[in-house]
C-alpha cells in the first residue's frame, strides 16, 4: 500500500467526527418535510379508506386469504394430503394441524393450554372460544407467548390473564417427545409454532370468519384494569375493551392489514429520500441507503408516521360517535406503536445512549473496509516472484550470521557490494577516505 492509501484510511476520533458519523450533517429542508407529510398522507388514506376497522375492511379480507394460503402450505409442508376437491380448504387444512390424521403417523401440534370453556378452568374466570386466544398466554405469537407455551408444557399448566391477573390451573398430565431436555425443548418449540399457525387462521369448525391469534404484544392489554370509557350506555375498562375489539375481529391478520399503510409510508419516504440523495445531490450510492444514521431520514419518517397517526386518530374519532369501542376497533396501532418506536429512539440518539454503540459499530466498518482493501493489494502480490527477488538477500543474511570477527565483516561486506554490484558510498580506499577531512558518505 502506497502513503496515499495509508493516508486515506488513517483517522482519529475526537468529539466532532463522533456527531459527524452519527449525523453526517444531514438537516432536512421543506421538500423533505413536505414529502414526509405527503407520504403519511397517502397511508393515512390507505388507513381510512382500505383498512377501516375489522367488520368492514377491504385489505383484511385479502389478508385473511393470504393467511389461509399460508396455513395450508404449512400444512402441505407437514403431511396434508386433501382428498380431491378439498385443496383448497382451509378448515381442513386447521383440522390437520389440529388434530393430525390416522392415513399419516402426524399427531397434530396438541398442547394442554387450550381450555375454552369456562368448565375447563373450574369457572374461576369468564372463557369463550371467541376470546381464549387473548386470554392464554401461550397462544400469543411472540416472545411471551413461546415463553408461556413452554412453561405450561413443561408444567402440565395453563396460564392466562383475566380480570386484570395472571392465573395458572393445572391441566391433565403433558409429556412432551424427546429423550433429553434439549430435544423435549425444541418438540416444546416445534409445538407453540405449529399450534399458532392452526390457530392464526381461525377454528377448522369455523362458519364465519373466525377468530385468530392476537398482534403481537396484544394480550398485555388484559393488565389493563383502570379506566371508564363509554361504550353505548356502559362504562368499561381498557382490558374489556380489547377483549371485545380482540372478539370482534381485531385479530393478528386485522395487524397485517394495519401494517401495509405503515410499510407504505415507510417504504415511500426511504426510496424518495435515496434518489433526492443520489441524483439531486450527487451522492455514491453507498451514501443513499436509508439508516438511522442520516438525521434527515429520521426526521422524515418521524414526521410520516405522526402525520398518519394524525389522520387514523381523527378519522377513528370523527366516526366512533363518541363509543370507545367504535373508536378502538379504527384505531391503527400498528401505526402507533411504529411512531413510539422512533421517537424513543430518536430520544436515545439525542441524548447519547446509542451513540456510543454507533461510533463503535461505524469505526469497525472502517477499519474492515481499510483491511478488506489492504487484502486486496497484498492479492496482487506474486509470491513465486518475491521469494526468487529476496532469495539472494536471504543468503547473504544467512552468511553474515556467520561472521565472528570485525575483519570478516568488514571483508564480507566488501563482497557483497561486489557481488551485488552495488555502488560503494565512499571512493577508493575506505580507511583512505574516511581519513580525508572533506570525504563525505553518498549512498545511493
Amino acid at each position: 500500500m502506497n502513503q496515499k492509501t495509508v493516508e486515506k484510511y488513517s483517522f482519529t476520533l475526537n468529539r466532532d467526527d463522533n456527531k459527524r458519523l452519527l449525523q453526517d450533517n444531514d438537516k432536512c429542508d421543506k421538500y423533505d418535510y413536505l414529502i414526509a407529510v405527503g407520504c403519511g398522507a397517502i397511508g393515512g388514506l390507505i388507513d381510512i379508506f382500505f383498512v377501516g376497522a375489522p367488520g368492514n375492511s377491504n385489505l383484511v379480507k385479502w389478508t385473511d386469504t393470504q393467511t389461509d394460503n399460508i396455513v395450508m402450505l404449512f400444512a402441505k409442508k407437514m403431511g396434508w394430503n386433501p382428498r380431491s376437491g378439498n385443496e383448497h380448504n382451509v378448515h381442513s387444512a386447521i383440522g390437520f394441524l389440529e388434530n393430525g390424521s390416522q392415513r399419516s403417523s402426524f399427531n397434530g401440534f396438541k398442547v394442554n393450554y387450550d381450555q375454552a370453556k369456562g368448565a375447563d378452568v373450574n369457572n374461576l374466570f369468564n372463557i369463550t372460544p371467541k376470546n381464549h386466544h387473548m386470554l392464554s398466554l401461550a397462544h400469543s405469537p411472540d416472545l411471551i407467548g413461546l415463553f408461556f407455551s413452554v412453561l405450561n408444557q413443561f408444567t402440565s399448566t395453563a396460564t392466562f390473564v383475566a380480570n386484570g391477573q395472571m392465573i395458572t390451573v393445572a391441566t391433565d398430565t403433558f409429556e412432551l417427545y424427546g429423550g433429553d431436555f434439549i430435544s423435549k425443548l425444541f418438540c416444546g418449540i416445534a409445538n407453540w409454532f405449529g399450534h399458532v399457525m392452526s390457530d392464526i387462521a381461525g377454528s377448522s369448525g369455523r362458519v364465519q370468519r373466525g377468530a385468530g391469534v392476537v398482534i403481537p404484544f396484544y394480550e398485555l392489554f388484559g393488565f389493563c384494569k383502570f379506566g371508564r370509557f363509554d361504550v353505548g350506555k356502559d362504562k368499561q375498562d381498557l382490558a374489556t375493551i380489547a377483549t371485545r375489539a380482540f372478539q370482534e375481529g381485531y385479530d393478528f391478520r386485522f395487524g397485517m392489514a394495519q401494517a401495509i399503510p405503515v410499510v407504505t409510508t415507510e417504504l415511500s419516504i426511504r426510496l424518495i429520500w435515496a434518489l433526492r440523495r443520489h441524483f439531486q445531490y450527487g451522492k455514491p450510492l453507498e451514501d443513499c441507503i436509508p439508516t438511522q444514521k442520516h438525521e434527515d431520514l429520521r426526521v422524515m419518517l418521524l414526521f410520516g408516521n405522526a402525520t398518519l397517526c394524525m389522520i387514523d386518530g381523527l378519522d377513528a374519532g370523527i366516526r366512533s360517535g363518541g363509543n370507545f369501542l367504535a373508536f378502538f376497533l379504527r384505531l391503527n396501532l400498528v401505526a402507533w406503536m411504529r411512531l413510539v418506536i422512533l421517537v424513543l429512539k430518536e430520544v436515545c440518539i439525542r441524548v447519547g445512549l446509542s451513540s456510543a454503540l454507533e461510533m463503535k459499530l461505524e469505526a469497525y466498518r472502517r477499519i474492515n473496509e481499510a483491511l478488506l482493501d489492504y487484502l486486496h493489494e497484498l492479492e496482487k502480490i506474486d509470491i513465486a516472484r518475491f521469494k526468487k527477488e529476496t532469495e539472494t538477500y536471504n543468503r547473504e543474511v544467512r552468511a553474515l550470521m556467520t561472521v565472528q570477527t570485525d575483519i570478516e565483516l568488514n571483508h564480507m561486506l566488501l563482497d557483497i557490494f561486489d557481488r551485488l554490484g552495488l555502488d560503494k558510498p565512499w571512493e577508493g580506499d575506505f580507511n583512505a577516505h574516511m581519513s580525508n577531512k572533506n570525504g563525505t558518505l553518498v549512498f545511493q
